[in-house]
């Protein structure tokens, strides 16, 4: 009998990973023409998974496929920014008011862990930026709400694309800090206006520092 037993993830899946970190890391720089021909003989693949990866990453907003051009990494313009932190704060302030309706003292307790492993990390841009990110997710998760949960991390892609500029700003990683302090403080108080509000003003801010 034939095995039908599926890899745990297939080929262009993990091309697309390989992408996707070198277009974060700006390996892949903003603008820049895509080689398939080059890529596949590095990665010793056909173009064929290779074609696919870059599906996948054009519909994420990564990549931008251009008619008898191929393909180029997406090129984030001031209002692209714009938008997609008006949309994070949108989704996320709504997830911060439902979370300090309805977190446990267990669920809140991750989220101060986290907290304090920013404070540790604000020494190191991208221990901290891989820190951010988890507490962001992780109140997405308290929140509960996988369609939410989707919009965010497809967003979170786009604005990653810039995210070597907000990095950049003396003291935001400090200011980035603080928001997240009030914003906790909001959240186990369990006052929902006011970390729907924190929110807000952490997105507001960021987009200013990454402008």
């Amino acid at each position: 009998m034939a095995d039908l037993s599926l890899s745990p993830r297939a080929l262009y899946q993990e091309v697309a990973e390989q992408l996707r970190q070198r277009i974060f890391s700006h390996e892949l720089a903003p603008g820049s023409w895509i080689d398939e021909l080059k890529l596949a003989e590095q990665y010793g693949i056909s173009r064929t998974p290779l074609r696919e990866a870059l599906k996948v990453l054009a519909t994420e907003g990564l990549v931008t496929m251009k008619v008898r051009r191929g393909a180029y990494v997406t090129e984030v313009s001031e209002t692209d920014l714009s938008d997609v932190y008006h949309l994070l704060a949108l989704l996320e302030s709504d997830a911060a008011s439902v979370v300090a309706g309805k977190a446990t003292p267990a669920e809140m307790a991750q989220l101060q862990s986290l907290h304090e492993e920013l404070e540790k990390a604000v020494g190191d841009r991208e221990r901290f930026f891989e820190l951010n990110e988890a507490f962001h997710m992780r109140l997405l998760e308290i929140a509960n709400n996988r369609w939410r949960n989707q919009m965010v991390a497809d967003l979170r892609k786009v604005m990653k694309l810039n995210r070597q500029n907000s990095l950049l700003k003396a003291g935001r990683l400090e200011e980035s800090l603080a928001e997240h302090g009030a914003l906790l403080t909001a959240l186990t108080s369990h006052d929902a206006q006011a970390a729907a509000q924190c929110m807000r003003e952490h997105f507001r801010n960021g987009l200013q520092a990454a402008a």
